[in-house]
């Protein structure tokens, strides 16, 4: 397929037969609000956030123990749950690293089903591609906006914010429904951190906003992973400042 320049970033559409699926749940009512849908885990993600639940899917090469969904399989499982199911959410690892997501969405959109994507915003330009074919984005903020250092203890990588922000922003100025999540655990983020998300969310324009905490996977070897977070975090008057905030805000604690 061609390639395609788009404010100055090469963006190489794949056909979507090549889109590298990790994984497929077939059912959810959690993962796309209002929508009963399916949900695509792709493989591939340039951060190396200290609490990623899916460190597997980092790598964009697939190991010879893990599966691997075809998209003939994915296409064909979509056309015989029409009516059935209202849309598919594009998830990760990141799935603005596929070069093939593009066309997928195309794909899926022409199917008739409803779009939406989970992402951290590291690509706005790839987000705004594909956003007059989205319905519903949900946006994991890691930290302050206005703290690179901060941003970088989460992520593991540095000069991601601008980037971010610029995603916020571009989904800000369309009719896009969003959430913006942020995970958060004492180790990498005070209550003055998540506060000051929060008004910075606040001031760009954010009405749907959740807190998720740190949930420890129950597979993981606890001296490799975080420690377990108390019930005394956030402090019940961050909380209550929060949801004085926004619109919409949700305390996610399992």
């Amino acid at each position: 397929m061609k390639t395609i320049i788009i404010n100055d970033e090469k963006a190489i559409h794949k056909p979507a037969s090549e889109l590298r699926i990790a994984g497929l749940t077939r059912f959810t009512t959690i993962d796309f609000p209002d929508c009963l849908s399916a949900v695509v885990f792709l493989k591939g993600c340039p951060w190396r956030c200290t609490y990623c639940q899916n460190p597997e899917l980092q790598t964009r090469e697939f190991s010879e123990m893990e599966e691997r969904v075809s998209w003939e399989y994915l296409e064909n499982f979509l056309k015989k749950r029409r009516g059935l199911l209202d849309g598919l959410v594009f998830s990760g690892g990141e799935p603005f690293t596929d070069p093939a997501l593009y066309s997928a969405i195309k794909v899926v959109e022409e199917l008739g089903y409803k779009i939406g994507i989970h992402t951290a915003g590291m690509y706005p330009e790839k987000l705004k591609e594909v956003l007059p074919m989205v319905d519903w984005v949900g946006l994991d903020i890691k930290a302050p906006l206005s703290s690179e250092n901060t941003y970088c203890k989460v992520v593991g990588k540095p000069n991601f914010t601008k980037r971010v922000r610029a995603s916020l922003d571009a989904l800000l100025q369309t009719d896009v429904s969003l959430e913006v999540r942020t995970t958060v655990h004492p180790d990498l983020l005070t209550d003055e951190d998540i506060l000051l998300i929060g008004k910075e969310l606040k001031e760009a324009g954010v009405s749907t906003f959740a807190v998720q905490v740190y949930r420890q996977p129950p597979e993981s070897d606890e001296s490799n992973s975080l420690p377990r977070v108390g019930s005394d975090y956030p402090a019940s008057g961050t909380i209550s400042q929060l949801h004085d905030m926004f619109e919409t805000f949700t305390l996610r604690r399992s």
